[in-house]
């Protein structure tokens, strides 16, 4: 099978990292399968929540857009043990909804509906810090209850809400794209980050969340440009310049 020139520079990219993976950032990230998909799934529990952040600019201002950018950023005893793209965004890569950072807002929250899958309410808001350390909220529930979050950002459609698909998925669907988004356990202790291997529908995808992970409510970030930094599975995804992006930093 012929591989690309960008997937072969991003499996010896992962390769070398790999190598030098601390044990902090190793145990992260495996490859599932559910329902005969295979996915990528990266499982944060409540201890680690302090490691996970959410970058878009450097501190000059400039969009950051991909991995490697955001690994310039890290301290000398940092490495990032994944990440993935972290919501949608604007043309000039600005998030379309809520996006806070290390307790700073940067952008406010959307609750009106609207085109594409950003406005097929309900959308969410994926929030860590605060009373727990994972949660994932319809948006206007988060409008209204306000919970403290360290950082947040808004996406949509909902996957998961409550226990239940959106009720917009449809089983028989032909929309199919690599996908990825986040689902949070009912006790908001386990967080986990999901992409798919190849295109999938909404309702696969949903279902990944729900009765693979066990997940009350799941988060869908994006499709198409979804991208994956996973050195411990030797992966690291090139491609089209991202928005936020998000992933967990371990010690050297």
């Amino acid at each position: 099978m012929k591989i690309d020139l960008k997937r072969r520079l991003g499996l010896a990219l992962g390769a070398l990292i790999a190598m030098t993976l601390p044990a902090a950032a190793e145990g992260i990230c495996e490859k599932r399968d559910f329902d005969g998909q295979g996915y990528v799934v990266c499982t944060l529990n409540a201890a680690q929540e302090p490691g996970l952040k959410l970058w878009l600019n450097d501190a000059n201002g400039r969009v950051l857009g991909d991995f490697y950018s955001v690994r310039k950023t890290l301290a000398p005893d940092e490495v990032l043990a994944f990440a993935m793209n972290a919501g949608m965004y604007h043309e000039d890569y600005s998030p379309v909804g809520l996006y806070v950072s290390e307790g700073t807002k940067e952008h406010d929250i959307v609750t009106a509906g609207g085109g594409g899958n950003f406005g097929m309410l309900p959308n969410g808001v994926f929030c860590a810090g605060g009373d727990k350390p994972y949660r994932v909220m319809e948006s206007r529930a988060f409008a209204k209850a306000q919970p403290e979050c360290r950082l947040a950002t808004q996406s949509g459609p909902m996957l998961v809400i409550d226990g239940d698909l959106h009720p917009r998925f449809l089983i028989d669907s032909d929309s199919r794209y690599v996908r990825n988004g986040v689902g949070v356990s009912p006790d908001g202790q386990t967080a986990w980050f999901a992409i798919s291997d190849r295109a999938v529908t909404f309702h696969e995808f949903g279902r990944l969340f729900r009765d693979g992970l066990g997940a009350r409510d799941a988060l869908y970030f994006d499709g198409s440009i979804s991208r994956l930094y996973a050195p411990e599975l030797r992966r690291s995804d090139f491609g089209r310049r991202l928005g936020p992006i998000i992933g967990y930093t371990g010690k050297n």
